[in-house]
């Protein structure tokens, strides 16, 4: 609220956070209820309550509204409210995008696994110290046994 209420360059930046974000949002609530294979049994189950395209509705009901409020555009040419549905209807997700996210094939996928594996890396001693001092724990117990 405060980028969009504020100097032109910050209005740009929150327009172009919006821009960037706005269809991995509508991704995050997994694929169409069509194509997910979980979606029936987490229903059935009481796991999720609504299905991912109920969840996905809800959002941009949602999001359209406060996105004008900030004065802001979502970028969907497609984005329109429909009289007859009293929901916003939208544009069609890049499902391919979505899948080469959960493939592995991301945009900052590279990054992410380098990211974990420096962490695991890093971490060795730590693994190493706590085998050691059980080790050690153990060889203490048993000559006290």
């Amino acid at each position: 609220m405060v980028l969009s209420k504020g100097s032109a360059e910050q209005k740009a930046m929150c327009q172009d956070a919006i821009n960037r974000w706005w269809w991995p949002s509508l991704m995050m609530f997994g694929p169409k209820d069509s194509e997910s294979t979980n979606s029936d049994q987490s229903m059935k189950w009481k796991i999720k309550r609504k299905s991912n395209d109920e969840l996905r509705q809800n959002f941009v009901d949602m999001i359209a509204e406060q996105v004008k409020l900030l004065g802001m555009t979502l970028p969907d040419p497609d984005l329109k409210w429909n009289e007859t549905s009293k929901h916003y209807d939208f544009g069609e997700i890049n499902w391919d995008e979505f899948w080469n996210v959960v493939k592995g094939h991301g945009p900052c996928n590279k990054q992410r696994l380098e990211a974990r594996n420096k962490a695991h890396d890093d971490g060795a001693w730590v693994r190493e110290a706590a085998v050691a001092y059980a080790e050690k724990r153990k060889i203490r117990e048993t000559k006290a046994a």
